[in-house]
């Protein structure tokens, strides 16, 4: 009997929060800044990128807190196409990640631009692939102690070899060609090995050039004089032209309401978390409820080797 109560009492919390983490959107989705229902009037839509960039949708209750491509793209696209939404609003707070899900969000805000003005605001990091899909917003909005820049591109290939030789672990290995294996970490790189990645880090690289570029108007030039990977605040980014202004995000939903012909206070619709067990929704429902979260699990389902807009922090 208490084997099954103790089974119950997880069951109706996994089903409490299921329902928290699902009505997470829509709740806040709903409610302008004072709090209330405020529905009928323009609105400007609140986007968060929240965690690192990575590929795909979300991986049910026990995904980790990062920014899903997929699901930001179909929030973007959702409010791209709500006529009552007059301007997007999208607060980044990531250290960048997947140079494809990078780019597929990226994407998405090229397709918003067409219809209406979008507003990136930076939180505390917003960086790598944080900064490339903020790149292309009709305004940047930076507070002066954000963390942004880091434009580059890292990809790293461990080799431990010398580790499973120590164990006495052999491996076996049969490759249709020379480079097959050459991202397994079983053996060193070979100099044609070398320009392989090197040539794929160099294209991704001039492409997130081109992004800031085209987004910035700024010459090719002068962004690579800027792209050695280098973090900067948002104060030195004002000064290097790849933000427009200081604020926070009251700041950012002010100018995007203006640049979207909006008079008076906008109602603000909020697309964030609400996909996992870890989710913000799920993390405030644990907090009221007096219960611990599990360690967060890995994340990502990445492969040996991805090629990264992302800023690597200790």
């Amino acid at each position: 009997m208490g084997l099954l109560k103790y089974l119950g009492a997880g069951c109706l919390l996994l089903i409490i929060a299921a329902i928290a983490c699902g009505a997470g959107i829509a709740i806040g989705g709903g409610l302008s800044r004072a709090g209330g229902l405020a529905l009928g009037r323009d609105g400007v839509a609140v986007v968060y990128v929240e965690g690192q960039i990575l590929g795909g949708d979300s991986r049910g209750v026990f995904d980790g807190p990062a920014a899903r491509s997929d699901r930001i793209v179909r929030w973007l696209r959702r409010a791209g196409e709500d006529s009552s939404i007059k301007a997007v609003v999208l607060r980044v707070d990531s250290p960048g990640g997947s140079v494809t899900a990078s780019d597929e969000i990226y994407n998405q805000i090229l397709k918003v631009k067409e219809r209406k003005p979008v507003v990136a605001s930076m939180g505390g990091l917003a960086a790598s692939g944080g900064y490339y899909i903020s790149a292309p917003a009709t305004r940047i909005v930076a507070n002066q102690t954000s963390l942004t820049g880091s434009i580059g591109v890292i990809t790293i290939v461990p080799n431990i070899e010398g580790l499973l030789q120590k164990l006495g672990v052999e491996t076996y290995v049969f490759t249709s060609g020379p480079h097959k294996d050459e991202s397994a970490g079983l053996r060193p790189l070979t100099e044609a090995d070398r320009r392989v990645f090197q040539g794929v880090v160099d294209e991704a690289f001039t492409r997130f050039v081109t992004v800031v570029s085209d987004g910035r108007g700024l010459p090719a030039e002068q962004v690579r004089a800027q792209a050695d990977g280098r973090i900067m605040t948002g104060r030195q980014a004002l000064e290097a032209r790849l933000v427009d202004q200081v604020g926070d995000l009251p700041e950012a939903i002010q100018v995007a309401a203006d640049l979207g012909g909006i008079h008076g206070e906008p109602r603000v619709v909020r697309y964030r978390g609400g996909d996992g067990l870890f989710s913000p929704g799920a993390e405030s429902l644990a907090g009221l409820l007096g219960l611990p979260l599990p360690p967060l699990l890995p994340g990502g389902g990445q492969t040996p080797f991805s090629v990264q807009y992302l800023l690597l922090a200790p």
